[in-house]
């Protein structure tokens, strides 16, 4: 079992931040993700923790696949890969169409064949093959009829570090994790619930293996939990429910909320409706008191350490083989000694 983390979306104090994490490294730290919603890019701030660190993991958490092109995307993350040495992961994800048509001003369309095309076109461009490719939403050259008929298949001029940089995808949906599991190394899910992982995603990720292609290995399954471990950790669990809150009632409109309809795949209908009704109406702090506690435990990695370690037992059952841990407890110096705990019960 991997331990990860993810930086925050401020990005303030970033250079702070990157000296703790060279500190978290040395504890144990295996991974760090940087996220990128509608904030800073996570290209340049992966680039510099590439500079600061020597075996750390590093992953975009996620890349938005509408908003660079199928080529862009590889090149971007054939060159992360090369400035790390290796240690680079493509994490993409289709975002929603408050961010993508709102923030970019691009249409929100066809996610799953979308994802499919440009993974492999960045395989394409990763061997160094001249990219071809006639796919329903990419064409690459672009055909002659939609531009000047000058484009012609072109190659990557450097030599990726790897030809096969491991790519991760963020899925919830049914179709979007078979597709996960069929296509990419390591599958996303956010509020992951190992004891109702099977009942929720176990025929989608059976129909996705049944197509994957042997040299992709096993799927990895990498997934964030709110931690703390030790004396009077059970009373921060608290903390992980305005997170909770927040997705399940805001990240989405009313009839679009992905997170919403996961919590209701769960079986928890009525607070999903509850929590997002309150979260609409502004009531923040009471759409938090809706999330029941049994949830927010099943999905975090908080308790003593007799508890932590059954529950990092019940993630691996579940097929998880990375936790990116959301530390509850404040401060760099509690995150150092609760992240030594964590390795020491792996």
């Amino acid at each position: 079992m991997k331990i990860g983390m993810s930086l925050a979306y401020s990005g303030e104090g970033f250079r702070e931040t990157v000296d703790q994490l060279v500190e978290l490294e040395q504890a144990g730290l295996d991974a760090v993700a940087v996220r990128e919603a509608y904030t800073f890019d996570a290209v340049s701030q992966l680039g510099y923790i590439a500079a600061r660190t020597e075996n750390l993991e590093l992953a975009s958490g996620i890349v938005q696949i509408y908003t660079r092109t199928p080529s862009l995307t590889a090149m971007t993350a054939a060159g992360l890969d090369y400035v790390s040495d290796g240690r680079f992961t493509l994490g993409i994800g289709a975002s929603g169409p408050q961010v993508i048509e709102g923030f970019h001003g691009i249409k929100y369309d066809a996610p799953l064949g979308r994802t499919r095309e440009i993974v492999n076109i960045c395989r394409q461009v990763w061997r160094r093959e001249k990219v071809q490719y006639e796919g329903r939403y990419y064409q690459v050259p672009l055909p002659a009829d939609q531009g000047t008929g000058l484009g012609k298949p072109l190659k990557l001029i450097n030599h990726p570090v790897r030809e096969d940089i491991p790519v991760l995808l963020a899925a919830l949906g049914p179709k979007n994790v078979q597709l996960a599991a069929e296509l990419v190394q390591v599958w996303e899910p956010l509020f992951f619930h190992p004891g109702k992982a099977h009942e929720v995603w176990g025929e989608s990720l059976e129909a996705g293996k049944a197509k994957r292609a042997p040299e992709l290995g096993p799927l990895g399954i990498s997934t964030a939990v709110g931690f703390a471990v030790g004396d009077g950790a059970g009373e921060l669990l608290q903390h992980v429910k305005p997170t909770m809150a927040l997705y399940v009632g805001g990240m989405g409109s009313k009839d679009q909320n992905f997170y919403n309809q996961l919590m209701q795949r769960y079986g928890y209908h009525d607070e999903a409706e509850e929590i997002q009704n309150l979260y609409l109406a502004g009531k923040k702090d009471e759409a938090a008191a809706v999330v029941p506690d049994e949830l927010a435990h099943a999905v975090s990695l908080v308790g003593s350490e007799d508890e932590v370690r059954a529950q990092i037992k019940q993630f691996a059952d579940a097929g998880v083989t990375q936790l990116n841990i959301m530390p509850l407890r404040p401060g760099h110096e509690a995150t150092k000694s609760q992240l030594e705990t964590l390795k020491s019960l792996l």
